[in-house]
């Protein structure tokens, strides 16, 4: 268990190198739980008020449109899961969180964080730098939804995080992409034969830049 706490520890070393105090100040306040397969951590309605550090395992986001689940994220280890507007502005989230494979967590509050910005202020620059990194990949998702083509968003997924594709359904990689299952079998059928792969390598090469 030491050693998955001290991922936490290690990824904000890496924005900002930590003095031993404060990595001990981080360590003590620092509450791992585990999470069964299954668990919603927030459901639609309900006023966020924790965030997690995912050590180990899955969570996905999604929403229920129609009494369909639409997958719009996917968290996995070393990735935050933070409610932003709900959490911050104590609004009621229009969204679920629940995992999707057995996980540990760090569980956060804001509580908790003030507490440790009086102590070591510097921690709340960290804390900025991360939010801003959470905003910059929320935005880059929401643009592939609106310039991507379907295909184009899958090669992404398949390039940035191809761990997902032997942990996750593949009905909610369909939902996550924008498709239906018969349509993503159809797109990876494409993109893994011969003549698939031949078109992808020439559309690369034929891209500006």
């Amino acid at each position: 268990m030491e050693a998955i706490q001290e991922r936490l520890v290690d990824y904000f070393s890496r924005i900002m190198p930590l003095t031993d105090a404060e990595a001990a100040a981080i360590r003590a306040s620092m509450c791992v739980k585990p999470f069964p397969k299954g668990t919603v951590l927030l459901r639609e309605g309900q006023v966020s008020t924790e965030c997690y550090f995912v050590l180990e395992g899955c969570v996905r986001q999604y929403y229920l449109v129609d009494g369909e689940e639409k997958t719009t994220n996917f968290f996995a280890e070393n990735q935050w899961v933070v409610s932003v507007n709900s959490l911050t502005n104590q609004a009621p989230a229009n969204h679920y969180f629940a995992c999707c494979e057995d996980s540990q967590l760090v569980v956060g509050t804001e509580q908790k964080e003030h507490d440790l910005y009086k102590r070591f202020p510097r921690l709340e620059t960290i804390s900025r730098i991360v939010m801003g990194t959470v905003f910059g990949e929320l935005q880059e998702q929401l643009a592939t939804y609106l310039t991507d083509t379907p295909e184009q968003r899958y090669q992404k997924l398949l390039q940035a995080r191809p761990d997902l594709f032997q942990r996750i359904p593949q009905y909610q990689l369909a939902s996550y992409i924008g498709v239906t299952p018969e349509s993503l079998s159809r797109i990876r059928k494409r993109i893994t034969t011969p003549a698939g792969r031949v078109s992808h390598f020439l559309a690369e090469k034929a891209a500006p830049g």
